[in-house]
């Protein structure tokens, strides 16, 4: 994938989760999305888990934390586009498991590292319906702040990420982009052996994800 793109969601991810968190509450969205945050950050300084010697349970804690926070399937569907009604339920099954894949490993290996930021304060939330915003902003260790949002939806009884964006930057609408070039420039089938053969080339091998469901797009 390109180097700004993975450089891009990297970023996104490690400055999800490596957050001194604080500011006011705003409603259940960001509530949520608070209680998710915390989680993960437990699990990193639980000392029970620390060190080489515990990096698989480790990671697959993390892994479990952070599919209660994003919706997978979501953002899979969403990436995938125009394509995504033209896919059979099998081979929209097969994008869903592999698009989590490489999410999740991109994730968990810069959550296991050093911290980026130092706070991310919550600046409020807007709803609509099963919709919401939640604004953030993040202070880096270097002193710049960026502005963080997390685009939201409740398909269910819970609010779950299905975008993130970065100083306007939306991690979905960077995958829409390249898997339709990729699509339009050679195939489906190509898009799907890219991915795989990047997943390959990551030693670190998350759980298996679980299928999510698909809402109508917002």
């Amino acid at each position: 994938m390109a180097t700004y793109h993975a450089r891009l969601i990297c970023t996104l991810m490690a400055l999800f989760t490596f957050c001194s968190v604080h500011g006011a509450w705003a409603g259940p969205p960001t509530d949520q999305l608070r209680e998710g945050v915390d989680r993960v950050i437990k699990i990193l300084q639980d000392p029970d888990l620390k060190g080489d010697k515990y990096l698989d349970q480790r990671r697959a804690a993390i892994a479990l934390a952070a599919r209660a926070i994003f919706d997978f399937g979501e953002m899979a569907r969403r990436s995938l586009a125009q394509h995504w009604e033209k896919r059979t339920p099998a081979e929209q099954d097969e994008f869903v498991r592999i698009f989590t894949a490489l999410i999740e490993r991109s994730y968990i290996s810069k959550v296991d590292q050093n911290d980026v930021a130092r706070w991310m304060t919550y600046r409020g939330e807007t709803a609509d319906a099963d919709y919401a915003v939640v604004q953030t902003t993040v202070t880096l260790n270097n002193g710049r702040e960026l502005a963080l949002d997390y685009r939201m939806h409740k398909p269910r009884d819970h609010w779950r990420v299905y975008d993130l964006t970065i100083d306007g930057t939306s991690m979905v609408s960077n995958y829409r982009a390249q898997f339709n070039k990729v699509i339009r420039t050679s195939s489906y089938e190509a898009l799907v052996a890219r991915i795989r053969s990047n997943l390959a080339q990551v030693e670190y091998s998350a759980p298996a994800a679980a299928s999510a469901g698909t809402g109508a797009a917002r």
